[in-house]
């Protein structure tokens, strides 16, 4: 008998019916799991920063994302939605047992409000005109809560308008001047070309497609009459994102893998979604729909649910070391916001378009708003983006490991600190890792400065106050060079890490390649090679095995690494990475040259000109 798991990991998705069985395969699981008054959903004993009783809310809120949009769509019926039903008018009633309660500023269920607004905006007939008078009313003030709570400064505040914006559609109360004051501010944050940053000198990652556009594209069809000039600015700017964004895609159906909230997992391409459905066509309705489709069937094969069919917390696989603070375990539900495209008339053309591939983007594709270059191989299938970290931080789970290592890769992803001791529990793959000997390493927080330039990233930062380093990435596949400035008042031990490669696939143990010399290793399997080559500095090539679970891909990994012992002065470090995806043909002797004068280095690779830096 098939699981859960293996019934949509054998979905096609090919057609509207595959994608609402799909969403049926995501949901059945969770019916066992609903409260007595069914306004709860308990999924785990694992918690988050607020409280068990606001996860298990969460939890019943976010099937709303996938819920709204298949109800729009379609007349089928589905036996979930009764059970939900029941839950919102219990969640809603002050005098039930299971009351969601009365929110406070910053609550987490101001988040949870937003699917509540979409609900209301795409499916009045399901989740409003059923309601008696009172259970309407009930409803309705405990929506409008929304508008005495401050919510945090950044895509916090589209929530309220969600909010607002369903109670207007159905003739409810609603506080017009909330929605403007709060889309001004949103406009404070946006950079150029479709870029916002998540709050005032905050990140730009996937927040800005699966939050900012996503909430933006719904206004802009919601309100296209009614405010046809924010409406055409919201669909402008997300036509000028998509030509940046598609570079984040590999032609697997993978996307980069960058920053915070990534166990949220298909919603990475929601973005694309909320596009189709705002009838906007940065590309061919094919492309977009390629993207989205190819996207899903990725993430099926993956094992992301659990043995009874529950999303887990993690990315490839279950994984709490990489979550988030606020990550419970019914978070990862707001991956259903890919099933916008369900909302769509069964007869609207993405329905009846064929998939069309990726179009190519070029050698590398500068974006210099979220501070990233992103490079992907002929073939499609390995997407790059290299980083020159932020002036800012903040207090987020893994910041550094999440924004400020040099490459994100889809191919082998990023790992995250298991614990504080050494460089095997510290899982340092793309980073520069320096310790004073004590075995307990730092990295790259942010950048005091950086520039952005076609060929190269250049940034600088302190691990401590008296070490500066300065660091120059030259990007490129499947090669690229990291030159390295290290002006320091201590004895350093350095650790330059390459690519984490998975160790093993998901079924058996690999044959692999090796190669271990003093200032280079490569290590090779069936399905990527990983390798670094000291250039300059005489680094000493090793490989780590990180403790596990370290890496969001693959659960075991080996890290080639440059080791360098440092003396007080100024010393530079010059290495040589490569990283790709596949069993492709060995380029490991095409190998870049360096040649090092007083002021500068020319790196020389074999399929491109050389590339001068100044240093």
């Amino acid at each position: 008998m098939l699981t859960y798991s293996d019934s949509i990991k054998t979905n096609p998705l090919k057609t509207r019916e595959d994608v609402e069985e799909a969403l049926r395969q995501i949901c059945n699981p969770l019916k066992p799991f609903y409260s007595k008054g069914f306004a709860r959903i308990k999924l785990g004993n694992t918690s988050a920063a607020y409280s068990d009783s606001t996860s298990e809310m969460e939890g019943f809120s976010r099937l709303l994302w996938g819920l709204a949009p298949f109800f729009a769509g379609t007349d089928v019926e589905y036996d979930l939605w009764d059970m939900h039903l029941q839950g919102l008018k219990n969640g809603t009633n002050p005098n039930h047992e299971e009351y969601w309660g009365e929110i406070k500023h910053f609550d987490q269920r101001i988040v949870e409000m937003a699917s509540f607004g979409l609900a209301l905006l795409l499916i009045p007939n399901k989740i409003w005109e059923p309601l008696t008078l009172q259970e309407r009313e009930n409803v309705s003030a405990w929506l409008s809560q929304v508008n005495q709570c401050h919510a945090h400064d950044c895509n916090w505040l589209f929530f309220a308008v969600l909010v607002n914006l369903g109670l207007k559609n159905v003739g409810e109360p609603y506080d017009r001047e909330k929605i403007a004051v709060n889309l001004e501010r949103i406009d404070q944050f946006y950079l150029s070309n479709g870029w916002y940053a998540d709050g005032i000198n905050g990140h730009s990652d996937y927040y800005v497609p699966f939050a900012f556009h996503y909430y933006g594209l719904i206004y802009a069809k919601v309100m296209e009459k009614e405010d046809p000039i924010r409406s055409q600015k919201y669909k402008a700017r997300a036509e000028e994102f998509a030509k940046d964004f598609i570079a984040w895609f590999s032609s697997d159906g993978s996307a980069v893998p960058y920053g915070r909230s990534l166990t949220y997992r298909f919603a990475s391409v929601s973005f694309w979604c909320a596009a189709v459905y705002a009838g906007i066509e940065p590309f061919s309705i094919g492309v977009m729909k390629g993207i989205i489709l190819r996207n899903l069937r990725w993430w099926f094969k993956q094992p992301i649910f659990n043995d009874t069919g529950i999303l887990t917390i993690g990315y490839s696989y279950p994984n709490l070391i990489m979550g988030e603070n606020y990550n419970s375990p019914g978070s990862p539900y707001w991956s259903l916001k890919a099933f916008l495209p369900l909302a769509l008339d069964k007869e609207h053309p993405f329905w009846k378009a064929e998939e069309e591939p990726l179009p190519t983007i070029g050698e590398k594709v500068v974006q210099k708003e979220p501070h990233l270059i992103i490079c992907r191989n002929e073939a499609g299938d390995h997407a790059l983006a290299f980083n020159s970290g932020h002036v800012s931080t903040n207090e987020h789970t893994h910041t550094s490991a999440k924004y400020e290592k040099f490459v994100y890769s889809t191919a082998f992803g990023f790992s995250v600190p298991r614990a504080e001791w050494g460089l095997s529990q510290g899982a340092f793959d793309s980073m520069l890792a320096l310790s004073e000997g004590d075995n307990l390493y730092r990295v790259k927080r942010n950048s005091e400065e950086f520039t952005i330039e076609n060929d190269y990233i250049y940034s600088k930062w302190k691990p401590w106050n008296d070490v500066e380093v300065k660091t120059w990435l030259v990007p490129g596949t499947p090669w690229h060079i990291r030159i390295h400035r290290i002006e320091t008042g201590r004895l350093l031990d350095t650790a330059d890490g390459g690519f984490a490669l998975g160790i093993e696939d998901k079924k058996l143990e690999p044959q692999m390649e090796i190669l271990k010399k003093d200032q280079e290793c490569m290590i090779k399997t069936l399905w990527g090679t990983s390798g670094v080559k000291s250039l300059y500095g005489e680094g000493n090539a090793t490989f780590i095995y990180p403790n596990s679970n370290t890496n969001i891909l693959h659960s075991r990994t080996v890290i080639p690494t440059i080791q360098k012992r440092i003396t007080p002065g100024t010393s530079f470090l010059v290495s040589a990475v490569y990283g790709e995806s596949g069993s492709k043909e060995q380029c490991w002797e095409n190998a870049p040259e360096v040649e090092v004068t007083e002021d500068q280095m020319k790196i020389r690779f074999s399929n491109h000109d050389p590339i001068t830096i100044a240093i």
